[in-house]
Formats: C-alpha cells, structure tokens, sequence
C-alpha cells in the first residue's frame, strides 16, 4: 500500500469511527437466512478462533455429520439441500456471533433475523440452546423440503411494484386449489411471492403487466413462508414442545409481528406461524428505527440483509461482519 493510500485508508477509518462512536448503545445484530449460503463461509473464523471450532463441533455432534467439511468443501450440491442448509448458516452465523463478542464488549438493543436468520437472533438472545437450534433447524429443512412434492411450489422475486399491488396481484391470481401469497416483504419495491408453481406463474405474468421493473424465478422449489407450508409447521410444532425456550436477554424482532418480542412463552408459537407467514422485513427495520437504532450490524454468510436494510432507510449505518478482518474494523468503530 502506498504511503498516500495508508493515509487516506487511516482518515476513512477515523471518519467512520466518529461517526458509529456514540452509538453503541443504538445497535442491533441481524443474521441471514437462505440464499446466502457458500463454500467456505465461516472458515476464517473456524481456522483462527477457538470459539469458532466449538461451535462447529456442537453441530457435527448434534446432527452426527461434519459440519466444517459440509461448510468449507461440500460439495456444493449437499450444502443447497434445505435440510443442510439451514443449520449450516446458522452454525457460520453463531460462530461469527461468538468471535465478535469474544473482541467487543457490546450488548445491542435489539436482534432479528430473516426467516431461517431468526433462530440465530434466538439463540443470541439466549432463548435457545444452540444445540436445540441446529436440530430444530436440521428438521425445520427437512418438513419444509416433505411438505410439498418436487415441481409443485414455486417463488418469485418482484422488482419495482409497492406491496400493496403485489398484495393485490396475488389476490386476483389466486384461486381455491392454486394460490400465491407474498412471502417476504424486503423492500419497498421488492417483494417475494410464494405458493403453488402455476400460480406464481400466473402472478408473475400480471406483475409485468402492471409493469414490474423485473420478475425473477427463484431457484428453489420449497414455497416458503406460505399456507402450503403448514403440514411443516404442524410437525415443527411438536418438535417444538420438546425444547426448553429460556427468557431472552435482548428483544427479537419477530418476522411474524415485526414487533419487539421478550416473552419467551411466545417463542414457539411465533416459529411455528413463521413456517406459513411472510417475513415483514421492511416493517422489522421501521420498528428499530423507531426504537432508536442508527447502526445495524449483520453477523454471518454475505452482505444480503445489508443491501436490504439500505433500501429500506438509507440513514441507518450498516457494518457486514462475515470474515475475521471485519471484526477489527468492528473493533475500532465501535
């Protein structure tokens, strides 16, 4: 590095520093849910953190597989399995969570997750024992994956329509034995749609009618967050019952209510409704905004949430905190 790049380097840190400085007590932690899983994610920290390795052990003891060489090598076809995925993000994302608070001394005001994400936001909040998590979520893949057979759900990506025409667009296309629902509200203008292939077909099809900047098909198969979704809500349910939810230290945004949640008699009940409801992002990141957050932090795979939270409210700060470098830069913003 040239002597005039360290410098400029060392000015663009004490910027961002004076600016995240007096927030410490206004952040929140967000974790990533599915799709922003990749080889190697997690290495890093797995390779120089003790904390890390535990974590990652606690895994491959739970679910009786190993978890570092599904992360690190794959291949990457095991790894996009749901059932897989699922508690290997959250293995990545609480292992980056333990290396973080092992270097910063930082409790943050509020948690939240996306889909998948929010058990990582529980286990940080201390309502779950990771170990019930991972197979929770190991489980979790696997009714989602049962519910609904091969070539029968779809979902879809809608760019450039408000929700409330979205909302409206699956209405009109949805009928008795083939409905579409929105899925995850992202953005503004962008919202998810899931339901039965041929009529998210069908509401894609009238979303570039009603002139959608883009409609995107979404590689996957399993419709998420919709009603078709609720045979795997009613088996996650009962593996529910047999967890101990313990009271959470920090309040937890929930996907269901988008509301601050602390009572840990309400956890299961809100994962279970989370199988079959959307995911109200864009209203989640309203609601820590108006309980005072400026900086968001996001632990875990990818920079996915960070880019939403921007389009959601461009004031708010956003650190990405995915690899063992990004928690020095953490350590001298905050």
């Amino acid at each position: 590095m040239s002597q005039k790049s360290e410098v400029r380097s060392k000015e663009q840190e004490k910027n961002l520093a004076s600016c995240l400085l007096p927030l410490a007590s206004q952040i929140a932690f967000i974790f990533p849910g599915q799709g922003s899983q990749c080889l190697g994610m997690a290495k890093e920290f797995y390779d120089r953190y003790a904390d890390a390795k535990k974590i990652f052990r606690e895994a491959s003891d739970t679910l009786h597989l190993d978890m570092a060489k599904l992360c690190f090598q794959g291949p990457i076809e095991e790894l996009n399995r749901t059932q897989n995925t699922q508690p290997a993000l959250l293995t990545a994302s609480v292992a980056a969570l333990k290396c973080l608070e092992q270097e910063v001394s930082i409790k943050p005001k509020l948690l939240a997750g996306h889909s998948l994400g929010e058990y990582t936001a529980l286990v940080a909040s201390g309502a779950l024992d990771f170990k019930d998590a991972v197979r929770l979520v190991n489980m979790r893949g696997r009714f989602m994956q049962d519910a609904v057979p091969q070539g029968i759900g779809a979902m879809a990506a809608i760019l450039g329509l408000t929700r409330e025409i979205v909302e409206g667009i699956c209405r009109e296309t949805s009928t008795e034995k083939s409905i579409v629902v929105p899925a995850n509200f992202n953005t503004p203008e962008q919202t998810v749609i899931s339901g039965h292939k041929e009529a998210v077909e069908r509401a894609s099809n009238l979303a570039k009618d009603r002139k959608a900047k883009r409609v995107i098909p979404l590689p996957v198969s399993v419709p998420s967050h919709s009603p078709l979704m609720k045979p795997a809500a009613e088996k996650l349910a009962k593996e529910l019952n047999g967890i101990k939810v313990k009271p959470l230290n920090t309040p937890v945004i929930t996907n269901v209510e988008a509301e601050p949640l602390l009572e840990e008699t309400r956890v299961k009940e809100l994962l279970e409704k989370q199988l079959y409801s959307p995911v109200r992002w864009v209203e989640s990141i309203k609601r820590m905004r108006q309980e005072g957050v400026e900086a968001i932090i996001e632990i875990g795979p990818g920079r996915v949430l960070t880019g939403l939270v921007k389009r959601i409210d461009s004031s708010i700060k956003t650190i990405n905190i995915e690899k063992p470098e990004d928690l020095k830069q953490f350590t001298v913003h905050i």
